[in-house]
């Protein structure tokens, strides 16, 4: 994973609720455990049409969507089963960040854990972001708020070592290398006091 501290960029917004993790990413496409690719296939059935082209009325095929990193999405986002394949799909199509007032938790649990920002909003914030899709935003991972146009801020909340492993770019595995050391001395120690 690459350290994550801040992004900024327009948001693009998929309004629908309850968009669970199977409209993500359909239960067919997950034969594999390469997260490369699977952006092709993130939103596959809403996205494109039964001839493989795109469908027009897919809000992420609209020209003011192409190139945003930050999703603000209908309430209950990524609910339904729990699949990694969900956040590494959103990634590899180049979403970096979703914003919603409700999260799966799985899903949000999953995302955080794949480098990819699930963030809790309020209802008002959230229904103000829903109502203004392709605004800027920058999202500050360090200080835990998204600053507005206007210079407004929402705050947000990260699970203290969800925020340590986007900082510093590791996942949970990760993090346990880097105290490799500090576990062979205590494991070293524990043999030798058994």
């Amino acid at each position: 994973m690459k350290p994550i501290t801040r992004i900024h960029s327009r948001t693009a917004v998929l309004a629908d609720e309850n968009i669970d993790t199977d409209r993500i990413i359909p239960a067919r496409f997950l034969t594999t455990t390469e997260r490369a690719g699977l952006g092709k296939l993130c939103f596959h059935d809403w996205r494109y049409q039964a001839d493989g082209s795109d469908n027009p009325a897919f809000p992420l095929n609209q020209a003011q969507a192409r190139g945003c990193s930050i999703l603000v999405a209908g309430s209950n986002f990524g609910c339904g089963s729990s699949r990694e394949h969900a956040p590494w799909a959103l990634l590899d199509y180049g979403i970096q960040a979703v914003l919603c007032s409700e999260i799966a938790d799985i899903f949000r649990n999953n995302a955080l854990k794949n480098g990819l920002l699930a963030i809790l909003i309020d209802h008002a914030e959230h229904r103000w972001l829903l109502d203004h899709p392709g605004i800027e935003l920058t999202i500050d991972v360090r200080e835990q708020y998204i600053a507005l146009p206007d210079g407004g801020r929402i705050q947000f909340q990260l699970e203290p070592f969800a925020r340590h492993c986007l900082l510093n770019g590791v996942d949970q595995l990760g993090y346990l290398l880097q105290h490799a050391e500090a576990i062979g001395v205590y494991e070293k120690t524990h043999q030798e006091a058994a």
